[in-house]
């Protein structure tokens, strides 16, 4: 199992990852709530674990965030505020469970193997629509959404949108986009997948949703 752990204090992180490791889980940990999305959207994790008070952003608006930008791995908030109030904030803003402070080591593995089998065992129904920010993907027809207005889409920005709303989260290389894109079509040079990012970015203007480069890895299509 790869966990991601955010976790700002340096004497429980470290506690925590010893642990974790010691019971078969390959971990990382990010210290600021800056930084954690993009090391999130890199990793794909099969959990996270994730505090609430953290430099940066709080683990509230990373969560947030996260969830918006389509990333569905399953979260374990670990904070020392015990509230119901803030519980409930929590699980409102994506969470699927909630450890408060001071906590059982034991207790935390448990929940967070209990976390992974759910994922493993409920994926997501092939069939169902994907959602991204306002936009949405309808699977069985191929048609994506702006809240309730089908987009005005050409067939290579329609297939280009679908790779990336088909991996949340994730960064699709150049190279596979355009091979389904350019399906076969030996002749058409490389560069011209930018040609078909660059007009798909055009008419996302004022959806929400950016497509960014990432250079080295691709493109992502992610939530503002």
């Amino acid at each position: 199992m790869h966990l991601l752990l955010i976790e700002d204090d340096p004497a429980l992180h470290i506690t925590l990852q010893r642990s974790l490791v010691r019971a078969q889980m390959r971990v990382d940990v990010c210290h600021d709530g800056a930084l954690a999305l993009d090391l999130w959207t890199r990793l794909q994790p099969d959990v996270v674990v994730l505090d609430l008070s953290l430099p940066g952003m709080d683990g509230l608006d990373v969560l947030k965030q996260a969830r918006s930008n389509g990333l569905r791995t399953p979260v374990l908030i670990l904070t020392a505020r015990g509230t119901v109030g803030d519980k409930v904030l929590g699980l409102n803003a994506g969470a699927d469970d909630y450890l408060p402070k001071p906590f059982d080591l034991d207790e935390l593995e448990a929940r967070i193997r209990a976390l992974h089998r759910r994922n493993a065992d409920n994926p997501a129904p092939q069939g169902s629509d994907l959602l991204l920010g306002e936009l949405r993907l309808d699977r069985q027809s191929g048609a994506i959404y702006h809240r309730h207005t089908i987009l005005d889409l050409s067939p290579r920005e329609l297939t280009l949108m679908n790779a990336l709303m088909s991996r949340p989260g994730h960064a699709v290389s150049k190279e596979r986009l355009f091979e389904v894109v350019f399906p076969g079509q030996l002749e058409v040079q490389f560069e011209a997948i930018e040609v078909v990012v660059y007009r798909l970015r055009k008419k996302l203007v004022n959806m929400r949703v950016s497509l960014v480069t990432l250079r080295g890895l691709g493109y992502l299509l992610k939530a503002d």
